[in-house]
């Protein structure tokens, strides 16, 4: 029985020291597309390509050339996850140094950084590079992932989740879910990531800013002219505005709560209760006002004086708007 234990403490050591180890090696990223070869000779057959922002831990060093053990899948920080994010492969093979960078790279989250927004920049285009927004998703994450004490951390987490939320945004978009009236009928966006940057730098406006987006999932697909959906969705944009008063999102979320009251001057009159229109419409008022004076200068200060217009001349801002 001695003996068993013994083995057994042995055992659970050797496995430890393993985790250790593999938490303390360097790690990195490719900053373009690149090949893994089975060894350090650009003759040598190829394993895979490590695309920007793949995960490479680094086990070795030959010269010009690293070996490493890649993670070929979209990065993740929670291992119970059971998404497609964790049915990546890990490739152990050679790249060539020059073609990623470390976190003992010097400037190695700027340079990171800057792949990223080009990266975005291109998916932005056209006729830009196939693959491109994810490879800045992945990039974005990355850099704080690899560098987590860099002043480009937080910012390049929020823009790692939002592009993620954007892409899942259009999915659930084109479910037909989509037209469901209750929130929690329709597809959601994953919040892993906006989550964790809420975690990892709370009273950041980064954290703010992804606290605001987390408000989409809570919304109605449609809300069938009816009352309930606007009130709520109204309710959770002022409440965010209480929460998070120095958010960069401020004026967005009075701007929304604002449309919605406006919205309920004509949903309220379609189920003939008159009083609650009037009192929707001195509600909105006062919101779009406060958008207006609080942020003169930019769009969502505009958009209130558009609405306090439209609703000082009786013109619907929901249902049968005129052309």
């Amino acid at each position: 029985m001695t003996n068993m234990k013994t083995t057994t403490l042995a055992i659970a050591f050797v496995c430890l020291t393993c985790v250790a180890s593999f938490a303390a090696s360097e790690r990195g990223t490719p900053i373009h597309e690149t090949a893994i070869y089975e060894s350090p000779d650009a003759t040598s057959p190829k394993l895979a390509p490590a695309e920007r922002g793949h995960e490479l831990v680094v086990l070795e060093t030959s010269r010009d050339w690293v070996h490493v053990e890649a993670l070929l899948s979209t990065p993740r920080r929670d291992p119970e996850d059971e998404t497609e994010e964790t049915e990546g492969r890990v490739v152990t093979g050679w790249v060539l140094g020059k073609d990623m960078i470390r976190t003992t790279t010097p400037n190695g989250d700027a340079i990171a950084y800057g792949e990223a927004v080009d990266s975005e920049d291109q998916a932005s285009r056209s006729h830009g590079r196939r693959g491109a927004a994810q490879d800045a998703m992945r990039l974005y994450y990355r850099v704080a992932d690899l560098f987590p004490t860099s002043p480009l951390a937080a910012q390049s987490l929020y823009r790692a989740a939002d592009i993620r939320w954007q892409l899942d945004k259009e999915d659930v978009a084109s479910r037909p879910s989509a037209r469901e009236q209750a929130a929690f009928l329709r597809g959601h966006m994953d919040e892993t990531w906006m989550k964790e940057l809420i975690k990892k730098f709370p009273g950041t406006k980064w954290a703010d800013l992804a606290a605001f987006r987390l408000i989409e999932n809570k919304l109605c697909g449609d809300w069938q002219g009816a009352s309930k959906c606007p009130i709520k969705e109204a309710d959770l944009y002022e409440k965010y505005v209480k929460d998070y008063p120095q958010s960069p999102a401020v004026a967005e979320a009075l701007y929304d709560a604002a449309w919605r009251w406006s919205a309920l001057i004509e949903i309220y009159k379609t189920e003939g209760d008159e009083k609650k229109s009037e009192q929707s419409k001195i509600k909105a008022i006062s919101l779009a006002q406060s958008v207006a004076s609080q942020a003169p200068q930019n769009d969502w200060g505009a958009r209130a004086q558009r609405l306090l217009y439209f609703m000082s001349q009786d013109i619907p801002t929901y249902g049968n708007i005129p052309d």
